[in-house]
């Protein structure tokens, strides 16, 4: 069955579909989907983990996202940089995440690639948000899965050293670190909507 595009919460509040039903998924869209986020950590965190999602859906590293700051230290570069093969050989046995060796190897590697940067990470991504939109989406289908930003982004990142960062897998990036609001039109966390009632 097609998903509901907006679904009105037992709080009253809109929410987009995907976010409106499971607990851990409404939190997740109420509190970081879409908000701008410049910390270093978390974006660090962000490139790693939208990394191990690709194939799966979101909600699955979501549950798992406790056991992945745990083994990755909290997602410090540092610290992850300095992790070993014999690392990567005891989390492949840690049914708590995603045991898949080339997306933890990427995950060392995005590290170090990190502390390689000449330029902060959280400057370097940030440069490739897009202007925003005038209008928030009023569907599913007026997202996009890539675009012109998320593409040369991914392109910025592999040339740097990084893995795991196509161009789909950024622009999801872009969404979850607010560089982009696709919150739908009638969402409550619509940025776009917010502001134009404001202004009204």
């Amino acid at each position: 069955m097609p998903r509901a595009e907006l679904i009105e919460g037992d709080d009253g509040l809109v929410r987009c579909g995907w976010g409106a039903t499971d607990p851990e998924y409404r939190r997740y869209h109420d509190e970081e989907w879409g908000t701008p986020q410049h910390d270093p950590v978390r974006l660090f965190e962000k490139v790693c983990l939208e990394g191990f999602q690709a194939g799966l859906s979101w909600i699955t590293i979501l549950r798992r996202r406790p056991a992945f700051r745990e083994v990755f230290h909290g997602f410090d570069a540092e610290r992850v940089a300095a992790m070993t093969e014999a690392d990567v050989e005891r989390l492949l046995g840690d049914a708590r995440i995603i045991r898949h060796r080339g997306k933890i190897e990427a995950t060392i590697q995005n590290a170090r690639a990190t502390l390689a940067l000449d330029v902060p990470l959280e400057d370097l991504l940030w440069t490739f948000a897009p202007a925003p939109r005038t209008a928030s989406p009023r569907s599913f289908a007026d997202v996009p899965a890539v675009t012109p930003e998320s593409t040369a982004m991914s392109k910025t990142l592999r040339t740097r050293g990084f893995r795991f960062v196509g161009p789909t897998t950024m622009y999801a990036l872009m969404q979850a670190a607010g560089m982009v609001d696709d919150h739908l039109a009638g969402c409550h966390r619509a940025r776009r909507d917010a502001a134009a009632a404001a202004a009204s």
